[in-house]
């Protein structure tokens, strides 16, 4: 299974600036098969440790950072010669070791010539129970469920992938209708790696619901374990209440959707929780569309979406045939599971995400994206009719120096004011 982020991988390994490397990211989206494979297949030979599950690791740091014991201890637990180059150091769930981040400045200082990855599902939460962040002595790279692209590619559709990345439009509007049987696939499968293998292998649309069950009761199993006992049932509150508040109109997170009178103040530790946590991101409101967003992020309203599509299914309990027979997932529940895909194509380009709407909500940009050069306000259409004002007028009359994107199933356009792709291809917009 070939992902976007390995060419990342390479890059870093070979960079003469490289430092010890977090990989961040929810419980299984492929971390430790991404740090075994780049293991594998880059060097002579790797060190694998998981902290949750080796007993012996859990107090590898805990009386002191000494390089030279730390290296003298895994080579001889683990019988493999650790040579500087050759030999890559995996360190997996760090957060189930004690003092485990701390080791990391360490590395960088004292044997910068040893090649060190780093992950853990809940690396996130272990700062926030005290335990400080090796500020300028690693590097991090975010590793998110599958494309649409990555999608094709383990399903063996390489040549209509590379028409995506090629920007071919001609080609994809010959083939419109495969592309979006696919997509209808890619909605129900989502791209969590173990549910996109059972897919890839036997088509088993039971057993690949049973993985995405599996992977959510992990994760409130996390919950219960891992988080401050008073807050366990707010954070399974807002966890169970987003396929509720996807399917708004308006897709505003609404405090009182999880009980009658329930304020912001009782709650945000809880959804700072699943945003550590990598089940849940984030994307708030912009007053402007002004570079930079962050100066008018309106910290009082927020859209929050699940990490990927294919659980969000799951756990709004939507059956497989509503969501591969027809269009029903592309016009029902206000687009919700549209909105979701947008946002897991988008959030590959590491680039701020915010939404715009104007004070009475009668005008709303889905997302509003800040590039380098520009602001670029996304308007997410989940069907071939794309009748809407609000787009047009936030371009042409509040901001007449901005060009929009659309993303809908029309074919490819690009039109003075704004630029339409075919839904499948969200992300790869010729001005992103």
């Amino acid at each position: 299974m070939e992902r976007k982020i390995y060419r990342n991988l390479q890059a870093w390994k070979a960079s003469p600036h490289r430092k010890p490397l977090i990989l961040e990211g929810a419980r299984q989206v492929g971390k430790t098969w991404l740090m075994q494979e780049f293991g594998k297949r880059e060097y002579s030979n790797y060190v694998y440790v998981n902290f949750d599950r080796e007993a012996w690791a859990k107090n590898l740091f805990e009386y002191d950072y000494d390089i030279a014991r730390i290296l003298l201890r895994l080579q001889a637990q683990k019988n493999i010669r650790i040579v500087p180059g050759e030999t890559l150091i995996i360190f997996d769930e760090l957060q189930e070791a004690v003092r485990g981040l701390g080791v990391l400045k360490y590395f960088q200082e004292e044997a910068p010539e040893q090649h060190v990855i780093v992950a853990g599902s809940l690396l996130g939460i272990t700062l926030h129970q005290g335990e400080s962040f090796p500020v300028g002595k690693v590097d991090v790279m975010r590793v998110q469920p599958l494309t649409f692209i990555e999608f094709l590619y383990a399903l063996g559709e390489d040549i209509k992938a590379q028409c995506i990345e090629n920007h071919q439009w001609d080609i994809l509007q010959s083939l419109s209708y495969q592309y979006e049987e696919l997509l209808r696939q890619y909605y129900f499968v989502g791209g969590m790696p173990e549910a996109v293998s059972k897919f890839v292998s036997n088509r088993d649309l039971a057993e690949v619901r049973a993985v995405q069950q599996h992977i959510l009761t992990g994760y409130q199993n996390d919950i219960g374990k891992h988080a401050p006992a008073n807050e366990v049932q707010r954070i399974l509150m807002v966890l169970r209440s987003l396929p509720s508040q996807l399917s708004r109109e308006n897709k505003k997170f609404i405090y009182g959707a999880l009980r009658k009178g329930a304020r912001a103040k009782e709650y945000e530790l809880a959804i700072q929780w699943l945003i550590d946590a990598g089940i849940v991101s984030k994307v708030p409101r912009a007053s402007e569309a002004i570079m930079p967003l962050s100066f008018y992020e309106d910290l009082t309203a927020f859209k929050l979406f699940l990490l990927d599509g294919g659980l969000l299914g799951c756990l709004a309990r939507v059956p497989a045939s509503q969501m591969l027979n027809g269009d029903n997932v592309f016009r029902e529940w206000k687009g919700a599971f549209t909105e979701q895909f947008v946002l897991q194509q988008l959030l590959y380009k590491e680039i701020p995400i915010y939404y715009w709407s104007n004070n009475n909500s009668e005008c709303e940009i889905d997302f509003l994206i800040q590039t380098e050069e520009r602001i670029i306000p996304v308007e997410v259409k989940a069907e071939e009719n794309v009748r809407s004002k609000s787009l047009s007028h936030f371009v042409r009359n509040l901001y007449p120096g901005l060009k929009g994107l659309r993303t809908s199933l029309r074919p490819y356009i690009n039109q003075e004011w704004m630029e339409n792709i075919p839904l499948y291809a969200a992300g790869e917009a010729d001005n992103l």
